[in-house]
């Protein structure tokens, strides 16, 4: 009983590490793809010392850079970017590290990104800069981050939405989405650019019973 105990734990322990061995075999650029991914920096690090292509990509069109930033590994994205990573890489849905972290709300790869070169005119699938969908999710302090950064607050995506209202229409009316208003509103978003049916941001507002993002809008002008 032993015997066949040891065995079966034998047969588990090769079949876990079959996939690895197999991955470490692969070339240069996907083990870097796949070391950024699960966060090994010293990997990641000890990867490109040996020359794999820092901006190798995947059949997605994914750079190891952007599958840290997927995962939100910090130190791996560090060590790419400062070796010289393009934060502006984009994928076959025109996703870079950059407009990804702004996305997501990951803010410690978005400054990165953005102290090496981050285009804040670069937009996404959507036609959106990486401050629309930041506003749309609530990520206040990303929000904040990229209009110091000087991202364009009434920039209009394919959808014919702003920032402004994107976080009217697709938020939830809570506290983060009325502060991320408020920050819109002191940046210079313009109150009264309506949708592509001609509704304001302020009739949103009204529809949804936002009644602190319309006192916001009314005193700034929103009609």
């Amino acid at each position: 009983m032993l015997a066949a105990r040891l065995s079966i734990c034998l047969a588990l322990a090769i079949a876990m590490l079959t996939p690895t061995t197999a991955a470490a075999s692969g070339p240069p650029e996907q083990q870097l793809r796949e070391a950024a991914a699960s966060g090994n920096a010293a990997q990641v690090t000890a990867l490109l010392g040996q020359g794999a292509s820092i901006d190798g990509r995947d059949a997605q069109g994914r750079t190891a850079l952007l599958l840290a930033t997927h995962h939100n590994r910090v130190q791996a994205a560090r060590v790419l970017i400062d070796a010289g990573a393009d934060v502006n890489a984009q994928d076959a849905i025109h996703d870079s590290s950059y407009l990804y972290a702004g996305a997501r709300g990951y803010n410690e790869i978005l400054r990165l990104t953005l102290a090496h070169g981050a285009d804040l005119r670069s937009t996404n699938r959507y036609g959106g800069t990486a401050l629309i969908p930041a506003a749309e999710r609530g990520h206040v302090e990303t929000v904040r981050t990229l209009i110091a950064a000087g991202v364009a607050v009434n920039h209009v995506n394919k959808l014919k939405w702003t920032a402004l209202l994107e976080a009217i229409i697709l938020g939830n009316g809570g506290q983060a989405h009325t502060e991320i208003v408020r920050l819109l509103v002191k940046a210079g978003a313009d109150v009264n650019l309506a949708d592509g049916d001609g509704v304001s941001p302020l009739q949103h507002a009204r529809q949804r019973g936002y009644a602190r993002i319309e006192q916001i809008l009314v005193a700034a002008g929103a009609r």
